[in-house]
């Protein structure tokens, strides 16, 4: 629910006349079936789980992925999940980006974790590969809206939500940067759209970085080889939060998946002169 464009929160006090939108509650959970598909389980208590989602898989059923999501598979994992808002699951990852998830087991943590989100006291940062060499960190603070001509895209626009993004170098190569990325705020395709805004997309992202940047001087077969990536490259790597039942402070890291580490690996022989 929106209050004048903005999440209100429970002390918020309202004088009337103020613009209230409500997005209706998702179709039940136990419309979802529950499958055995391979979950990668970092951290599992009584109130929260924590996965790391490989890139490839949606995170929640919709038109053309009614099965094979994450969903499906936190449903055969943990069948009470079915009775919790969107099986428990309150933030999501882009189907290419891989990395961790926190997912509510109980009502009491779902809540819990909903709140943090919204006090933005959840700390995400991501491991980003960007086109381009970058000489220094820094922020992007700019609104994020639906895309004006295509509506499956988001764009840096007026009149969109508060959107913060920070960013540190990790490490430079000739023709990329390897990038620490925190979120301030969690909108759809932040991380990507804040990126391409200031003209360092992030590398093999199909929707917002253009198309393939070849690298001058690299064999052609090279140059395949990093067009295949196939995905943008972009990872969760590390999560914070308060645990939802003692409040201590706990932290998670989930290491880049193989074909990132490859993509990784070819960049740096490239960089040595092996490419």
């Amino acid at each position: 629910m929106l209050v004048d464009g903005s999440v209100p929160k429970v002390r918020d006090v309202v004088s009337g006349g103020e613009h209230v939108a409500f997005r209706p509650p998702p179709a039940p959970t136990e419309a979802v079936a529950a499958e055995p598909l391979p979950l990668s389980v970092v951290h599992e208590d009584n109130d929260l789980l924590v996965i790391d989602k490989p890139s490839g898989r949606v995170v929640h059923p919709a038109a053309g992925h009614r099965s094979g999501t994450v969903l499906n598979a936190l449903l055969h994992h943990c069948p009470q999940l079915e009775a919790l808002p969107r099986g428990g699951i309150v933030h999501r990852l882009d189907k290419e980006t891989s990395g961790l998830m926190a997912v509510a087991k109980t009502r009491r943590a779902h809540q819990s974790l909903v709140e943090q989100l919204q006090a933005r006291t959840v700390k995400r940062r991501y491991l980003a590969l960007v086109c381009g060499r970058l000489i220094a960190g820094g922020e992007v603070n700019a609104p994020i809206g639906r895309h004006s001509h295509d509506r499956k895209r988001m764009a840096v626009r007026d009149g969109g939500k508060t959107a913060v993004t920070r960013y540190r170098i990790a490490r430079r190569f000739s023709a990329h940067t390897l990038l620490n990325v925190d979120l301030e705020t969690g909108r759809t395709h932040q991380i990507r759209v804040h990126l391409a805004h200031i003209g360092h997309p992030v590398f093999g992202d199909p929707v917002y970085g253009g198309r393939f940047r070849a690298v001058a001087g690299v064999a052609p077969q090279v140059q395949d080889e990093l067009r295949a990536f196939g995905r943008q490259a972009l990872h969760a790597a590390e999560l914070s939060l308060s645990h939802p039942d003692t409040r201590e402070a706990c932290s998670w890291r989930a290491e880049p998946p193989d074909d990132l580490r490859r993509l990784l690996e070819l960049i740096e022989r490239i960089e040595s002169g092996d490419g």
